[in-house]
């Protein structure tokens, strides 16, 4: 998951040398939420915006997820220590593994890899009207990743198949 708002991220452009250009960054506090599962062999993604991020809205991804993989196939997801990840009242499917990440090592999760590129590419130097304008711009920037950018995304060298 990811927040994404009005206080949101200045990132480099690129400017004629000597130029200085500006940026936009805003000081209001709406924002709205995006959780997601990626799979990074194949590129299929799935996820929700929403204006907070709980152990129910958790059971709510995990329960798409499980009716999108179904009954004749198992998903592995890896799962940082977020408390709502860890909740006593999270409800995880039969055919779905929660593989947990060691501390503080975001760089092991792919879906991390998506958020940077929807930053740098479309959520960044930019102003926000409102949580309604922040979803929309999220939605928008969910729409730019097809298949084939997920893939090249979050390719990395310990994810693969074995025959």
């Amino acid at each position: 998951e990811a927040r994404i708002g009005q206080q949101g991220t200045l990132t480099t452009i690129w400017a004629p040398k000597g130029s200085r250009p500006t940026a936009v960054k805003q000081t209001d506090y709406g924002w709205a939420y995006i959780s997601a599962v990626v799979n990074p062999l194949t590129g299929e993604a799935q996820g929700l915006i929403t204006q907070d991020v709980n152990t129910l809205v958790m059971n709510d991804l995990l329960a798409n997820l499980s009716s999108r993989v179904g009954d004749s196939r198992h998903a592995v997801l890896v799962w940082d220590g977020a408390g709502f990840h860890k909740s006593a009242t999270l409800e995880v499917p039969s055919n779905i593994t929660l593989l947990p990440l060691p501390p503080y090592s975001p760089e092991l999760n792919c879906v991390e890899r998506v958020w940077l590129w929807m930053r740098t590419h479309c959520l960044s130097n930019r102003a926000f009207d409102d949580e309604a304008h922040i979803e929309r711009a999220i939605r928008e920037s969910c729409e730019l990743m097809d298949a084939d950018c997920i893939k090249s995304v979050c390719r990395t060298a310990w994810i693969g198949r074995t025959n």
